[in-house]
């Protein structure tokens, strides 16, 4: 049984994916190493623990010597490296944090990984020639767009935040390893994610969450910023495709063809809260649809205007096309967010 490392598998996308993985491939075995930061979620992986075929470990990318003793311990096949900081108004307030784990954790893994595979440049240790590096990455390591264009696998870094500083620095670091010494890589670029079991902090859990609890829905500037909204199943499957698939040292971009904006998520899930918990005729809250609690505030800094992504190169060279559209995989999603809202 082939065994592999998945690294932040606590997190929002990683324990999407872990359970489609088993699924879909019943001949491996899976590692997940997680540091069990705020932002992971414990009940939900937990339910893997009775399954023969995964193993958790609690730990920190940057412990080179961690990552040593499990590479050796399970014969460490593969990697599918989900684990990072990823919340940009965290990078703006500390953005060291950012910097050790998706610049120098990256590093500590694509190294262990290359010693243990590999005697030397281009020469692969006797069986281990099929064991990638798969690197998960975002699309704000471009930049911002303007009204029209979208970003390729082609388009120029332009980093706008520590995060996606930090993103961009690791691609690369991901990049030298193919180009000087061999290694089997492929990265993946997405755009932005939603879906169960996504933490509370970002857009539209936050939206949910305040609405439910009537205080204010906070959305930065005008709400004009638009981005290319990705449900986190199609995301977990294309992962799985191009960790399978994908032409070793090439960078495929993952993107759900549904530009929205801000202003229109807020209301569209407000509308979708108004459906199933409308509110009660006479309610004391003083206001009559969920709606009026969006409020703006002030912008924060260097936020992107819009992101759009043109996937059409996993499209066509692996068949991927995406199966939730927006509108249903966001009551999928409200859905849920109700049917938890106390656990």
């Amino acid at each position: 049984m082939k065994c592999i490392l998945i690294t932040g598998g606590a997190g929002f996308i990683g324990l999407n994916f872990i359970p489609i993985f088993l699924k879909q491939n019943p001949k491996y075995k899976v590692i997940n190493l997680d540091l069990l930061t705020y932002a992971s979620n414990t009940s939900y992986i937990s339910k893997l623990r009775n399954n023969e075929r995964y193993y958790f470990v609690k730990g920190d990318i940057c412990n080179r010597q961690l990552l040593e003793h499990l590479f050796a311990h399970f014969d460490v096949r593969g990697v599918i490296h989900f684990a990072a900081e990823s919340h940009v108004d965290n990078s703006i307030n500390n953005p060291e944090v950012f910097m050790k784990t998706n610049v120098i954790g990256t590093f500590n893994l694509l190294d262990v990984a290359r010693k243990y595979w590999m005697s030397e440049p281009f020469q692969w240790k006797e069986g281990y020639r099929d064991s990638r590096f798969h690197h998960i990455s975002t699309d704000e390591v471009y930049g911002s767009l303007s009204e029209t264009g979208y970003f390729t696998e082609e388009t120029s870094y332009a980093p706008n935040s520590p995060y996606s500083a930090s993103k961009a620095s690791s691609d690369l670091v991901v990049r030298s390893y193919f180009h000087t010494y061999g290694m089997n890589v492929v990265t993946t670029n997405c755009s932005n994610n939603y879906g169960p079991h996504q933490h509370l902090e970002k857009l539209i859990p936050t939206i949910i969450t305040k609405a439910l609890s009537f205080k204010d829905i906070p959305i930065y500037g005008d709400g004009k910023n638009v981005r290319d909204w990705l449900y986190v199943e199609d995301h977990c499957k294309a992962i799985d495709l191009v960790f399978h698939k994908g032409r070793s040292g090439e960078t495929y971009n993952i993107g759900g063809d549904n530009e929205r904006s801000n202003n229109y998520i807020a209301n569209y899930v407000c509308e979708l809260l108004d459906y199933y918990r409308p509110l009660p005729k006479g309610s004391n809250t003083g206001f009559s649809s969920y709606k009026q609690l969006i409020k703006f505030i002030k912008d924060r800094p260097g936020h992107d205007r819009r992101y759009a992504i043109d996937a059409s190169k996993i499209k066509e060279e692996l068949k991927w096309h995406i199966e939730e559209g927006f509108e249903s995989g966001i009551k999928k999603t409200v859905e849920w967010y109700l049917s938890n809202e106390h656990k």
